[in-house]
């Protein structure tokens, strides 16, 4: 059990899975502060110094004994637009990569050289006397 575990970790698909994972949550945390740091205060801006964290909706109990409740619709669309940014930035990242891949495939792969078949071979030296004689 020990030896299929090995082999089981060792395996590039888990090592490249953990590399993955680990540059995934820094790459995570760079989207993330660029939608709440640059973004959003621009999108803000534009529309008349919104912050969408701040939207909210207050439900006041009618009876006086129960505290009011608020409904943070604001950090709801500050959730999803993260989703989408952050889902497109790493969607146009491995989009990169396999570009990126495809042409190291591109570069690495040398054409083989033809192999001709017999009735290649023997019709180029029958193109080849006829010149000769002509």
């Amino acid at each position: 059990m020990l030896k299929e575990f090995k082999e089981f970790a060792v395996k590039g698909n888990v090592i490249d899975l953990a590399v993955g994972v680990v540059i995934g949550g820094a790459f995570g945390k760079i989207v993330t502060s660029l939608v709440n740091d640059i973004i959003m205060p621009a999108i803000g801006v534009l529309l008349g110094g919104i912050n969408f964290t701040d939207l909210k909706y207050v439900i006041t109990p009618a009876s006086g004994d129960i505290a009011e409740s608020a409904i943070l619709y604001g950090s709801f669309i500050q959730s999803i637009v993260d989703f989408l940014i952050i889902s497109f930035s790493i969607f146009m990242f491995v989009k990169l990569i396999s570009l990126m891949k495809k042409k190291e495939v591109a570069v690495d792969v040398e054409p083989e050289p033809e192999v001709s078949s017999k009735e290649a071979v023997l019709l180029e030296e029958i193109r080849d006397l006829l010149k000769a004689n002509n």
